[in-house]
């Protein structure tokens, strides 16, 4: 695969991943609304099942060997791309409004950038800095323009906290684990990083999880929890790395930017809410600031972004 290639590979499983995230905000806001299942143990099932998922795809693909001091330091990528930041947002998400939500994460590109510079040496140009800002002022316009319902009416500081907490420690995991998600295939990667998962929550949802009757409860939220699992967790956790190998981590973290996109889109669609001029500028202007990253100084010399 010639690089112009690989890049567009690395763009689209980006865009499809965080899209995914943009429906999985309404369904973790379902799921985490209900009492059969704490937000612990909502994710201790999203571990095992995208992880059982991982572990059977590679049975059935070539075997690929971990290097033994590889595997502290995927336990620690597990800790903050995975068990850190989905725990802090099941449980912001009750704490919280949707549009306050949707700004903290829209801070994530930048906590990333940051990040990338120093971790991995990622250079911080003044075009990729305009992209970033342009961007976040198109998504901005869009967050403070959307019409929610529902959920909590106004944001409680633990819950804006935790959010906050949510940006950066999947910042942390964009900017510093590309060398080490090369070393291995994406299965192989996400494996170890369910793995890890399951281990550091079983201890605290275990119990929890097998007195539930499952039995008993309703079809709709075994749907959202299938979602959750299949399409959330393992399609969008396959997609990330896959887009981290290809293309630079401030540049992944920004299509967290596809989300308000896709909610409004959502609303548009019900007829909840309509499509305006200065959204589709929004959304143009949010697309151009993605375009002059992928274009800044470390494309200029061959650098994947």
């Amino acid at each position: 695969m010639n690089l112009n290639n690989s890049r567009w590979l690395g763009h689209a499983a980006c865009f499809l991943a965080y899209s995914i995230f943009g429906f999985n905000i309404i369904v973790c806001k379902s799921l985490t609304s209900s009492t059969y299942l704490s937000p612990m143990g909502i994710f201790l099932l999203r571990s095992v099942g995208a992880g059982a998922i991982f572990w059977v795809l590679s049975l059935i693909l070539p075997h690929e060997t971990v290097a033994r001091r590889d595997l502290p330091k995927i336990f620690v990528a597990s800790l903050l791309g995975f068990f850190l930041t989905q725990l802090l947002f099941l449980a912001a998400i009750p704490l919280i409004t949707p549009m306050e939500s949707s700004i903290m994460s829209s801070l994530t590109p930048i906590y990333t950038m940051f990040v990338a510079a120093v971790a991995v040496r990622e250079p911080i140009t003044v075009k990729k800095a305009a992209g970033v800002l342009l961007s976040l002022s198109g998504v901005l316009y869009l967050i403070l323009g959307m019409k929610t319902t529902g959920g909590v009416q106004q944001s409680s500081p633990i819950g804006i906290a935790l959010m906050v907490g949510n940006a950066l420690f999947f910042a942390m995991y964009l900017g510093i684990f590309r060398p080490l998600i090369e070393r291995y295939s994406v299965v192989t990667f996400m494996k170890w990083i369910f793995l890890f998962s399951t281990v550091m929550s079983s201890p605290f949802a275990f119990e929890e999880v097998i007195s539930v009757d499952y039995s008993a409860l309703p079809s709709r939220w075994l749907w959202e929890l299938s979602f959750l699992i299949v399409l959330a967790t393992f399609v969008a956790y396959y997609l990330i790395p896959l887009g981290q190998k290809l293309i630079r981590p401030t540049l992944v973290s920004m299509y967290s930017y596809a989300q308000p996109i896709i909610a409004i889109s959502i609303s548009i669609a019900l007829g909840m809410d309509r499509l305006t001029v200065g959204r589709v500028i929004a959304t143009l202007v949010i697309f151009a600031g993605v375009v002059v990253v992928s274009r800044s100084r470390s494309a200029a010399n061959g650098v994947s972004k």
